[in-house]
């Protein structure tokens, strides 16, 4: 992709000290994004931001904490961004979680809340806050991780699947709003909501851990974040609702 595409762009990353946040800050800002990390620790975020500003001199870097579960603080972050910067150009959703179970049966109720605070709350609020901003913007684009359990549950993953489903039809329905509310006089949005669909992500450390394993139709993290950098290389015409695989269907 080009590098020119990052360049002025303003990005935040929900889940920002997550393995995928982490190499997602690094890839941003080495292509000359403004990036905004965000995260609930404090003392993680402040690693995974001066870890970026080691690996890109002069990255034009920074963090916040923020708690994506009070949506009030999540509006004000938004608001605040676009009001520092004059536009926000994107919000990549890496905030993830696993919960699950051996069985259908076993399948626990309490995993489900965890899920549906952690994976659809927190996602719900994102896209909420930062949706008028990106509409506002030339070039805005929100993307999230979906998973290809959510279209092939497995018995003991209903919970997981459940609500990695609920989210992909969140994001749709922000997709079909950027359609809907469209300023160009064609009706093409220059804003775009997208899933990137993978079994499970790959970190450097796991690999590390595990040299000789296989870790079949995992996403490495490094790709992950080349992909979402590409967002901004491709027209919202082209991104908006779709569904993107990185792993096979």
């Amino acid at each position: 992709m080009s590098t020119d595409s990052l360049n002025g762009k303003v990005i935040a990353v929900a889940g920002a000290s997550g393995p995928a946040g982490q190499a997602t800050l690094r890839r941003l800002a080495a292509g000359g994004a403004t990036v905004i990390g965000a995260d609930i620790d404090q003392h993680r975020l402040d690693a995974a931001i001066e870890t970026v500003k080691v690996a890109v001199p002069g990255a034009k870097i920074s963090g916040q904490v923020i708690d994506l579960l009070d949506p009030q603080e999540v509006h004000d972050w938004a608001d605040h961004l676009e009001a520092e910067h004059g536009h926000v150009d994107g919000l990549l959703h890496l905030v993830g979680g696993w919960r699950g179970s051996k069985t259908f049966h076993e399948s626990r109720i309490d995993d489900w809340d965890f899920l549906h605070d952690t994976v659809v709350r927190t996602l719900q609020h994102t896209s909420l806050a930062f949706q008028p901003a990106l509409l506002r913007s030339e070039a805005g684009r929100f993307a999230m991780i979906g998973a290809a359990a959510a279209h092939k549950p497995t018995a003991g993953g209903a919970a997981y699947a459940a609500a990695k489903a609920a989210t992909e039809a969140w994001t749709l329905a922000m997709a079909n709003s950027f359609v809907k509310e469209a300023t160009a006089a064609d009706g093409t949005p220059s804003a775009a909501a997208v899933i990137l669909v993978i079994k499970a992500l790959l970190s450097p450390e796991m690999r590390a851990e595990k040299p000789e394993a296989k870790f079949t139709g995992y996403t490495e993290t490094a790709d992950l974040a080349d992909h979402l950098a590409d967002l901004w290389a491709r027209p919202a015409a082209e991104l908006n609702g779709q569904h993107l695989w990185l792993t096979a269907r």
